[in-house]
C-alpha cells in the first residue's frame, strides 16, 4: 500500500488538473464547439435544402424545355402543313390563270384563222368570179358589156363549178 500512498498525492494533481481543465473547457470550449457543430449542421442542412430546390428548379426547367420543344415542333408542323397548304393553292390558282390565258390565246387564234379563212374565200369568190367573166368572153368571144349580163353569167358558172365539185 505504501506504493499507492506516493503515487495519490500525483494523482490527486492530475485529477485537479483534470478537472480544471474540465471545467474551463466545459465553461468556455464545449459551448463553442457545440456552436460551431450545430452552425456546421445548420450550414449542411440549409445546403441540402438548397441543394433540393435547386434539382427541384432544374427539373422543372427540364420540363418546361421539353414542353416548348414539343411546342416549337407542333408550331414548326402547323406552319409547314400552312405552308405546304398555300403553296398548293398558289399552283392551283397559277394553273387556272394559265388555262384562261391559253384558252384566249386559242379563241384569239381560232378568230384570226377564221378571220383569215373568210378573207381568203372572198378573195377566192373574187379570183373565180374574174376567171368566170374572162372565161365566159373567150368562150362566147363577145364581150359582155352590161353589168346584168355579166352577173348572170357569173351566177351560171358559179353554180356550176359547185355542182361539179360537188360532184366529185
Amino acid at each position: 500500500m505504501s506504493l499507492l500512498l506516493p503515487d495519490s498525492g500525483l494523482l490527486f494533481w492530475m485529477l485537479l488538473s483534470f478537472g480544471v481543465v474540465f471545467v474551463v473547457l466545459a465553461k468556455y470550449g464545449f459551448p463553442v464547439i457545440t456552436k460551431m457543430v450545430e452552425g456546421r449542421r445548420t450550414y449542411i442542412d440549409q445546403s441540402l435544402e438548397v441543394a433540393k430546390e435547386a434539382n427541384a428548379q432544374l427539373q422543372r426547367l427540364k420540363a418546361e424545355s421539353e414542353a416548348l420543344v414539343a411546342a416549337a415542333n407542333k408550331e414548326q408542323g402547323r406552319i409547314l402543313r400552312e405552308a405546304m397548304h398555300e403553296r398548293d393553292k398558289i399552283i392551283v390558282e397559277a394553273r387556272k390563270q394559265a388555262e384562261v390565258a391559253a384558252q384566249k390565246e386559242l379563241d384569239d387564234v381560232k378568230k384570226q384563222i377564221q378571220q383569215e379563212k373568210e378573207e381568203a374565200i372572198r378573195d377566192i369568190r373574187r379570183q373565180v368570179a374574174v376567171l368566170s367573166v374572162d372565161i365566159a368572153e373567150k368562150v362566147i368571144r363577145k364581150n359582155l358589156d352590161e353589168e346584168h349580163e355579166q352577173m348572170e353569167m357569173i351566177d351560171r358558172m358559179l353554180d356550176e363549178v359547185l355542182a361539179a365539185s360537188r360532184s366529185n
